[in-house]
Parts: structure tokens; C-alpha cells; sequence
């Protein structure tokens, strides 16, 4: 084999298809059916145009409204501060030690809530957010909270 014996596979190469130029071409409309804006050079459809049917997007119903200011909290209850805290020996319950331990990704903001009973002391707790009486209840047990 020589690179002048190359050439490619059997029916892998088409000719290209000279549409409308002259009668053995098979046709004068070049493809593009009969008269009318579309046959036409530099036409151009609208996006989500549908040829004067209601488009979809005004079909459809508006629903609901989407806050952009809203603040998204990976939320953790007093409930589940003791599991988590003996399930992964922190002494210091802080975005750093939760990221390690897989709990949240490196850019959520954390906040506690005052659901349920904790019994763990001297635990020291760096959080974004935390309810009134889940500091509260931290504090009664001995520990403490610092807000970033």
C-alpha cells in the first residue's frame, strides 16, 4: 500500500448536488418548493415562529415566581446535631468539618434550627445562620455559637 493507491471507501464520497442549475438538475425550485417568502435569498424565521399558530409559550399558563434574592440554607436541626457530631468526633461544628465530611459542598451557607433535643456540651458552633431558640438551647448546654 502506497499513499497514491489510498482512496475511500466504497460510497463513503458524494458528489454534491447541484440543484437548479439548468434542465438536468431535475427541477427550477431548487428544493425549496414554490413562490413565496421562504424560496426566497435571505429569509429568515423567527425563533418559536409556528405560521400564525399560537406559539407555545403564550400557550402555555404563566405559574409561580422565582425569588432572585432568596438565600439557600443547608439546614440542620438540634435533632440531628448530636448524630452528626458523634458520627464524626468534631469538636467544632463549622462549614470546614462539614465539607471534609462530606455534608455540604464547598459554597452552601449553613443554618441550625430549634427542632428537636441536644445533649452534647462544649461543642462549638461557626454557622452562617441559627434560630433563636436553637442558640438558645446550645447555649442552656454549654456550648457556644459564632454567626460569619
Amino acid at each position: 500500500m502506497q499513499l497514491h493507491n489510498l482512496k475511500p471507501a466504497e460510497g463513503a464520497v458524494h458528489s454534491k448536488k447541484r440543484v437548479a442549475r439548468g434542465e438536468g438538475s431535475g427541477g427550477t425550485t431548487a428544493g425549496k418548493g414554490n413562490k413565496g417568502q421562504q424560496s426566497r435569498t435571505g429569509y429568515q424565521s423567527k425563533k418559536g415562529h409556528e405560521g400564525g399558530q399560537m406559539p407555545i409559550q403564550r400557550r402555555m399558563p404563566k405559574r409561580g415566581f422565582k425569588n432572585r434574592n432568596r438565600v439557600e440554607y443547608v439546614v440542620f436541626n438540634l435533632g440531628q446535631l448530636d448524630t452528626i457530631i458523634s458520627k464524626y468526633e468534631l469538636k467544632e461544628f463549622n462549614l470546614d468539618n462539614l465539607y471534609v465530611n462530606g455534608l455540604i459542598n464547598r459554597t452552601a451557607l449553613v443554618k441550625i434550627l430549634g427542632n428537636g433535643e441536644m445533649s452534647k456540651t462544649d461543642v462549638k458552633f461557626v454557622v452562617n445562620a441559627i434560630s433563636e431558640k436553637a442558640k438558645a438551647a446550645i447555649e442552656s448546654a454549654g456550648g457556644t455559637v459564632e454567626i460569619l
